[in-house]
């Protein structure tokens, strides 16, 4: 992408406001807070210290907005806390400028650090030092400092009180993680129904796992409707594919096709009506007619082997989630040998540690009916999430493990502390007065990555311009006095707040009107700050895009090691799986899960970096966007592929199928080089993974094991398909003009599937 491409893209993206869910009671609650704690140091202190300690109400509301699984007061404490040290810090160094100088490089590049410890941390650092460069000017001694500072802690508490006396939606953002990954689920069942390989993203479901780690005192508070209902969720998503994918037995079109795009729909249904009732906190209105669908009794009829397993087992599963959920199950299951007591099964823990995931009644291969399950439940389970004094050491351990050179994380600390360092150099040189405007801008708008730092800094231009018009009309036309001023400020930050999650744009107007309404109530005329914001805004952003420019890190030349690490995950999750073929009486389930777990954090770190190159006006640098795009598909395929089989592991009980053991050896030893070879710019080979195949074959001609077996050689398809994605050399023409066909080429997995 050109570089004039890529500033119209970002500059669109900056500009942009999106329609969002508005919360005006958590805004109207942030705002009250802000005034409660400007009106106390009005009638106690003045309004030098109303403005300070409104800049702590209005930083620790700000915090509680970021998303974050954490308790929001302690988010407020932790915000107005930390604002409070930087200014008292700022305050006793300000009138030595080396001194100032020092102490703004170490405490920006300690900000820039802390986004190795995650985005909430991140924004908060670094809205306080931006906001401390402000603060630091508004004191006149070492005592109004620290007055300052205990009015920004005591504007932190206010918040905090306020979340905990008035709770808006107080599971409200884990009830939406929930929810939407039921309804993930039931948008992946009626794509099934038209598209039986149809992808999946499990981005919901990490949102949802994430939500699910509580601390202990949540884990007391919680909702009993949160509990479980994501852990039986893993299990419903393999099963859906399992059931319709022409792999595992259905063809494309007829009587049994027609019956499982009829059990999709009521899936569908069911899991739509469990997503509402979490989200809102209601019991589940399930339809009749889905329910229904899954008590016809000529199912049994059409479907059989693995396909009736997998609707056995969706319907279990549909039944836990309905009752976990709040509703009241229907016990009828269909009848042809499946157990009426099977819902024990797919118990109510959550899928996080050593559990079972979807294990079906009977080996995929196995033939005959569904043996029963055991009927008892397992105690739900719950992911410890440490609490916020815990979560100091993890921070400063992610910290240090970013402090090397090529961390993007320590470029950007490294940029953001030198433009910072600039940008207050210029700003106190030059004849405008009010210099920490041009730094506090560049701190606001720079991120690890380059679109965001571009968006952002044109939003804050064209923000802030539009701001400081608005409040300056309004100033001009009411001369508003410190009352009012303060009123103005207080309505500036309660739009903030209502509009914070709609775009960057609308933010940064609200900020400027209320800077231009809370200065002003300190006694600055509209003059003395109208005109240098707006110039020294634009040095912060022109300084911030530069520093980007000149010492970037770009994502596009990483995309290589990024493929390779998650093929380099994705093979021990497949291996996984065969492996728990290979010996039903080894607890292999939770070495599935958790490798699982890994491979998904590996595609999500994939998809996030192929989001941030594509904003990039750099040129692909071993990894062309074909090849990427084709290399995806092929992880992707990799990854369902094993999922099929994960729908339905053996029991322990199930006959073993050895030659599993020394293919999944292969496989993962395999994707263990392969990953080194794809950082080497080398194309990697599978031939390891071939010969198992092939004396696969050889010792069991009979194919008992025809499921797993089938599935082996789907593994191999989408490995060669990697190959030919990465093998970006021209091939030879043949005489004829067309290339040659390559030795031992991918077979189309869906081909591969009709065997």
């Amino acid at each position: 992408m050109s570089w004039r491409r890529a500033l119209k893209d970002t500059a669109r993206s900056g500009i942009a406001v999106e329609r969002k869910r508005l919360e005006p009671l958590i805004a109207v609650r942030g705002a009250a807070g802000l005034a409660i704690v400007i009106a106390l140091s009005l009638w106690l202190f003045g309004p030098a210290a109303a403005a300070s300690s409104a800049f702590g109400a209005f930083q620790a509301a700000i915090a509680t907005f970021q998303r974050s699984w954490r308790p929001r007061p302690e988010l407020a404490i932790a915000s107005g806390t930390s604002l409070a040290v930087s200014t008292f810090l700022g305050y006793l160094t300000i009138s030595k400028e080396p001194l100032f100088l020092a102490l703004l490089v170490v405490w920006t590049f300690a900000a820039g650090m802390s986004w190795a410890a995650g985005p909430t941390i991140g924004l908060i650092a670094s809205s306080n030092v931006a906001i401390m460069l402000v603060t630091v000017t508004l004191p006149t001694s070492v005592a109004q400092a620290a007055g300052h500072a205990a009015m920004m802690i005591v504007g932190g508490l206010v918040q905090a009180a306020l979340i905990v006396l008035f709770p808006v939606r107080r599971w409200g953002a884990h009830r939406d993680a929930l929810a939407d990954a039921l309804a993930a689920e039931a948008d992946y069942a009626r794509r099934l129904r038209h598209d039986p390989v149809a992808s999946f993203d499990p981005q919901p479901l990490m949102e949802a796992r994430n939500a699910a780690a509580v601390t202990p005192r949540q884990a007391r508070r919680r909702p009993a409707e949160l509990h479980g209902a994501r852990g039986i969720a893993e299990r419903i998503r393999p099963v859906l594919a399992s059931l319709a994918d022409p792999a595992m037995g259905v063809p494309a079109e007829g009587p049994a096709r027609d019956r499982v795009r009829e059990l999709l729909a009521s899936a569908a249904a069911l899991l739509d009506a469990a997503a509402h009732a979490i989200r809102h906190g209601e019991p589940v209105s399930a339809p009749p007619a889905a329910l229904a669908t899954f008590r016809t009794p000529d199912t049994g009829s059409i479907l059989t082997g693995a396909p009736y397993r997998a609707m056995t087992r969706l319907n279990t599963l549909l039944q836990d989630v309905v009752e976990t959920a709040g509703g009241t199950p229907q016990q009828d299951t269909p009848q042809k040998g499946a157990p009426s007591g099977a819902r024990g099964t797919a118990h109510s823990a959550e899928n996080d540690g050593p559990s079972t995931p979807g294990r079906a009644p009977t080996h995929p291969g196995a033939r005959g009916t569904a043996r029963p399950a055991p009927t008892t439940r397992t105690r739900p389970t719950t992911r410890t999430r440490p609490t916020f004094l815990a979560l100091i050491p993890k921070a400063l351990k992610a910290m240090r493990g970013e402090l090397h050179r090529g961390s993007p994380i320590t470029r950007h600390a490294t940029r953001v502390s030198a433009v910072a360092a600039t940008g207050y150099i210029l700003g106190t040189w030059l004849p405008l007065g009010h210099g920490y405007w041009a730094p506090l801008t560049s701190v606001m708008v720079m991120r690890p990555d380059f679109s965001q730092t571009y968006s952002r800094a044109v939003a804050r231009l064209a923000g802030t311009v539009i701001g400081v018009a608005v409040a300056t009309g309004v100033v001009q036309a009411a001369t508003p006095g410190t009352l009012q001023s303060g009123t103005l400020a207080v309505a500036s930050a309660a739009l903030m707040y209502l509009l914070m999650r709609t775009g960057q744009f609308a933010t940064q107007a609200c900020i400027a009107a209320y800077v231009v309404f809370l200065l002003g109530m300190g006694g600055e005329e509209w003059t003395q700050t109208v005109p240098e914001r707006v110039l020294l805004t634009l040095m912060g952003g022109f300084l911030a895009m530069l520093a980007y420019a000149v010492y970037p890190a770009w994502e596009t030349p990483r995309l290589r090691t990024r493929l390779a690490d998650w093929l380099a995950a994705q093979g021990p999750y497949v291996a996984a799986v065969f492996g728990s073929y290979a010996d039903p009486s080894a607890s292999n389930a939770p070495d599935v899960r958790e490798a699982l777990l890994t491979a998904r954090a590996a595609r999500a770190a994939w998809h996030a970096a192929v989001a941030r190159a594509t904003a990039e006006p750099v040129r692909h640098r071993g990894l062309s966007r074909t090849a990427a795009d084709d290399a995806e598909d092929a992880l992707a395929q990799l990854g369902r592929v094993a999922m099929l089989l994960e729908a339905h592991l053996p029991e322990r009980g199930a006959t073993p199928v050895p030659p599993a053991a020394r293919f999944a050896d292969a496989l993962r030893e395999s994707t263990h080089k392969g990953a080194k070879a794809i950082r080497e710019r080398r194309v990697p080979t599978w031939d390891a993974v071939r010969e198992a195949l092939d004396a696969w074959e050889t010792e069991n001609p009979e194919n008992a094991d025809k499921v797993v077996r089938n599935t082996a050689t789907l593994v191999l398809d989408t490995l060669t398909e990697l190959s030919e994605a990465l093998d970006t050399a021209v091939p030879p023409m043949t005489l004829d003009g067309t290339a040659p066909e390559k030795p031992n080429g991918p077979r189309n997995p869906k081909d591969s599937a009709t065997r």
